[in-house]
């Protein structure tokens, strides 16, 4: 087995429990649920569910750009919304970020998520 490679970068939040922004594992990043936390602040952003899904793509694309990767290297999504009446503004914003990219994804309500936020988004990548 390859060695695990743990990712930091002070680019993104840092984590807010026992986890790591992301594990590199062989040419695979497993990345860690990003929420909208502005990285220089440690606070969460203010606005709706587009703002909220702008920053986590932003703090997400930081994290795989510190292990080797890029939101163009992502195989796979998932995004946890604290209400499915918000898919369509969330959905909105992905699509700009990933452009004509189109990760598989899931998507899932979540009837809650950390620090009362509306949107969450983890991924799988691969390195460049």
């Amino acid at each position: 087995m390859k060695d695990l490679q743990v990712v930091h970068t002070e680019s993104a939040p840092q984590a807010i429990g026992p986890y790591s922004q992301a594990i590199v594992a062989g040419d695979l990043v497993f990345a860690s649920g990003q929420i909208a936390i502005d990285p220089s602040t440690s606070t969460v952003i203010e606005g709706d569910v587009a703002a909220q899904t702008d920053r986590v793509l932003t703090n997400l694309a930081a994290v795989l750009q510190a292990a080797g990767s890029s939101l163009r290297g992502v195989v796979k999504t998932t995004v946890y919304l604290a209400s499915m009446g918000d898919f369509s503004a969330m959905n909105e914003v992905y699509a700009r970020h990933f452009r004509e990219h189109r990760p598989a994804r899931a998507t899932v309500a979540a009837a809650g998520l950390p620090k009362g936020v509306s949107v969450e988004i983890d991924a799988i990548a691969v390195r460049s």
